[in-house]
């Protein structure tokens, strides 16, 4: 390799940082003989910054880098500083970290910088943030900029070699006895010096008895060779008063010298100090020797959520519009009328004036909150974690999700729940979040499906959807909603042939004519509710100002309990007209029927009923018409026909244009 200008540890593992985070020794070992940019000070926006490049040594105890600069103005200005160690220090840039339980298990090393050394004086891992025009801030959990606080080492300066493998054993393979011990953990290392500090108590009450002396001289020779053991093995077993009451627990039995001897070698040979010691306990009698031994340890710094999928809420409650009031009006004017087209006009004939109906919908704000209460002295006695924080995580985490779901498809909970956020579905007030499954069908269209005969299939969904963006008049390319359960029954729809007709999401979006395919769990809980297309801009969520999400907290004195709130106060609607379609499936058994037109003759003004199996026509009171000429209307009267479907018979659609005419006499 050529020589470097200079070398140093651009990571070292196993340092805690100042957020309490640490790099793992396995973290960057995928970088080993990596060339990256050598940089100054992490400057991303400049050619200018570009230093050279350093060559990445994946090492046992971290990653080490040899720096190579170029000839630039810069490059040479840098080297110069390096050689005068004006600057004596490295970081690095690194994305896609992988992080669990405060350790960074993986990592890709972008760049080297050279920094100041006065930047910072010993180990921090500096996650990205970005802000943005409108004042937030991004932080990028996945980069970093990480600092060691280690100098770097010039060319001219002899490199320590890292220790060849075999050179840490001895010439007959096995380590020796302190690289053994120095590998224990720390509660190993204080029960070897229980046990040690036992056989010396016992060693030295053997030069009191009356035992020969040839005995005393060999326990005496014993105890010498293990006091004066070489490395840290001395300072541990000279704590045998304070390790003896730290680990607890109690041994019936005294242990010699040799007995030490054989556990240690035991464990040598078989890699476990653990089973060495209870095949010694075995041995001799040793009662609960499981106390001597660290208890469970946890992977998470806090409990871990049993909850429903919720990577959809943020989705949907960004995609929604959002108006700063609270109270919103929806005015439709209806003209798909005849009365209301444009009209040829022929000289000398009277103009008619154009007649179209105009309504309106208002809906109001209701009030969705989540409380909790501690008692204080949980909050106290709780030390493993923040058990605040991790509350109101969990209210915030359940709010979200409780707004999604009732913008989609409602919260489920039954009319007269005292609990259920309002749905305005019928009511004049018009308070609440209207949800999309059941909003009038002026906004949302549906779409009915049989796929549960003998002889449909998922692919059936797809004709009817493509058929239904006819009713579809929202904004752009809507998304699909869906149950997991949903999508998996398009995934697993196959030809004659046994291919899968959509391999992946991505084709199944693609055949429905959608841009994404969302799941939502509470779809499961649904029934007959196939997914729902909509683009969620064209939902307005309303909020005046101080009904945002609020966290309240308060504590009560009287039954010493710490209590939390998280409330706001909105409305939500559909603010276009046909915007969403829902698809529904219908019972197997059912027949689709396609209704016949209601004929009318303008001149007599005679309305003419057909005669079909499946379908039942009404007027707008609700009374069933017999087929057959109806009643003639008076001149300027009119009328309304609505064709429903008969037991046991389903329409594809609940489209005004498919099952419903209007007529009025001249």
């Amino acid at each position: 390799m050529e020589a470097a200008d200079f070398s140093g540890y651009a990571t070292k593992a196993g340092l805690k940082c100042s957020d309490g985070r640490t790099i793992t020794p396995a973290a960057f070992q995928d970088m080993h003989e990596k060339k990256v940019p050598l940089v100054w000070q992490h400057g991303h926006s400049d050619v200018k910054n570009v230093l050279g490049h350093a060559v990445l040594e994946a090492r046992p105890d971290g990653v080490y880098a040899y720096g190579y600069f170029n000839t630039s103005d810069a490059g040479r200005a840098a080297k110069l500083m390096v050689q005068h160690e004006d600057v004596n220090a490295m970081s690095i840039y690194a994305n896609s970290l992988v992080e669990r339980s405060k350790s960074v298990l993986h990592g890709v090393i972008r760049e080297v910088s050279l920094v100041l050394s006065g930047a910072n004086p010993g180990a921090l891992i500096d996650f990205v943030r970005v802000a943005h025009a409108d004042g937030s801030v991004d932080e990028h959990d996945d980069e970093a900029v990480i600092y060691t606080g280690l100098t770097i080492e010039h060319s001219d300066e002899e490199v320590e070699e890292e220790p060849e493998e075999e050179d840490l054993e001895h010439a007959d393979g096995d380590p020796s006895i302190e690289e053994v011990y120095n590998s224990f953990t720390e509660d190993e290392k204080l029960v070897v010096a229980y046990m040690v500090g036992q056989a010396l108590e016992a060693a030295t009450s053997a030069e009191h008895s009356d035992i020969s002396d040839s005995e005393s001289d060999t326990d005496t020779e014993a105890e010498e060779n293990l006091a004066h053991q070489e490395g840290p093995i001395v300072n541990v077993f000279e704590q045998n008063e304070k390790t003896k009451a730290s680990v607890g627990g109690e041994l019936r039995h005294a242990m010699s010298p040799s007995d030490v001897q054989e556990i240690i070698q035991n464990a040598v040979r078989g890699g476990s100090l653990k089973h060495a010691v209870e095949s010694y306990a075995l041995a001799h009698g040793i009662d609960n020797i499981n106390l001597l031994f660290p208890d469970a340890q946890t992977l998470q710094d806090r409990p871990e959520f049993n909850k429903r999928r919720t990577e959809w809420v943020a989705g949907v409650l960004a995609d929604t519009s959002h108006s700063p009031f609270s109270r919103v009006k929806t005015l439709v004017a209806d003209l798909t009328f005849d009365a209301a087209r444009a009209k040829g006009y022929i000289k000398g004939s009277l103009k008619k004036e154009e007649f179209f109906a105009v309504s309106k919908r208002v809906t109001a704000p209701t009030t969705v909150y989540k409380k909790q209460a501690l008692d204080r002295d949980d909050v106290i006695d709780i030390t493993d974690f923040d058990v605040i924080a991790w509350l109101k995580m969990e209210m915030r985490i359940m709010l979200e999700e409780e707004v999604a779901r009732a913008i989609l498809i409602g919260d489920g909970r039954d009319v007269g729940d005292e609990d259920k956020i309002k749905d305005p579905l019928g009511s004049a007030d018009g308070i609440g979040i209207r949800s999309i499954l059941n909003d009038d069908q002026l906004f949302v269209t549906t779409i009915n499906v049989n796929v549960d005969d003998a002889n449909s299939s998922y692919d059936e969904v797809i004709d009817f959807v493509m058929d239904g963006m006819e009713f579809y008049k929202g904004t752009g390319t809507p998304d699909f909603y869906t149950s997991l359960r949903t999508l998996n029954k398009f995934l697993k729809a196959k030809d004659g042939m046994g291919r899968r007709l959509y391999p992946n999401v991505t084709d199944v979006a693609s055949a429905l004519g959608v841009r994404r395919v969302i799941t939502v769990e509470p779809f499961n809980e649904m029934a007959g509710l196939i997914g729902i297309v909509v683009n969620l801009m064209d939902y307005n969520v309303g909020t005046d100002k101080g009904g945002e999400i609020n966290m309240f907290d308060d504590f009560d004195i009287d039954y010493n309990k710490q209590k939390y709130l998280l409330e706001t106060r909105l409305s939500g609607a559909l603010v276009k007209v046909k915007s969403a379609l829902v698809i529904k499936s219908t019972a197997a058994a059912n027949v689709l029927v396609v209704p016949q037109d209601a004929t009318f003759v303008p001149s007599t003004g005679v309305v003419v009923i057909p005669s079909q199996t499946g379908v039942v026509y009404k007027n707008a009171a609700g009374t069933t018409l017999t087929a057959g000429a109806q009643t003639a209307l008076a001149n300027g009267a009119s009328t309304t026909i609505i064709a429903t479907p008969a037991s046991g018979y389903y329409f594809s659609t609940n489209d005004d244009s498919v099952d419903s005419w209007t007529f009025k006499r001249p």
